[in-house]
């Protein structure tokens, strides 16, 4: 039970900034492709926090619908990264100072959803759903932006555009619990 909270809560931190930079470089690429891979492969396990606790109906559904599309995305990724041995999965390069607070906060929300229950537990867990699909949704689309290969780089923006869907659809779910 706590590894999955672990797993749902530690990608949901603060995300670090990437340095504004012209045209497509590979540090940046690399580095957009390995946080994007690390939060994918992460949010592919949060419809296993439906073993240990409640949600409605439509919150299961959207959380599913949330693990399966990053599987795909973290699927792509890693194809891609088998196949270009210049995209390296690896590269995540946070400045120590970020690590510690991203290890802080995932606690705190660990934490928080593990004591929960109820409407409490899936209006936090929403909001964690808001921040991670808010960060994959501009990392895939720095990531395209940074990708010189034509098709990759409309993969990219299509994983980007998943993102965006499924953060305006916990938005709506979110702010329908809300009233």
């Amino acid at each position: 039970m706590l590894t999955v909270v672990c797993v749902l809560t530690g990608c949901q931190s603060p995300k670090a900034k990437l340095p504004a930079e012209s045209g497509a470089t590979p540090t940046t690429r690399n580095n957009c492709y390995s946080l994007l891979h690390q939060l994918l492969d992460d949010q592919k396990n949060v419809s296993l926090l439906r073993y240990i606790k409640r949600e409605q109906v439509e919150v299961k559904k959207l959380v599913k619908k949330i693990a399966a599309t990053s599987a795909t995305g973290a699927k792509l990724l890693e194809e891609f990264a088998r196949r270009d041995p210049s995209i390296n999965l690896d590269d995540i390069r946070l400045p120590p100072g970020e690590a510690v607070t991203r290890e802080a906060i995932a606690a705190t929300k660990q934490k928080e959803l593990l004591g929960q229950t109820g409407d409490q537990f899936e209006l936090s867990l929403l909001l964690t759903q808001t921040e991670a699909l808010s960060y994959a949704w501009h990392l895939a689309k720095v990531a395209a932006e940074n990708e010189s290969q034509p098709d990759r780089a409309r993969a990219l923006a299509g994983v980007s555009e998943d993102m965006e869907n499924l953060y305006h659809e916990v938005f709506v779910l979110l702010l329908s619990k809300t009233k």
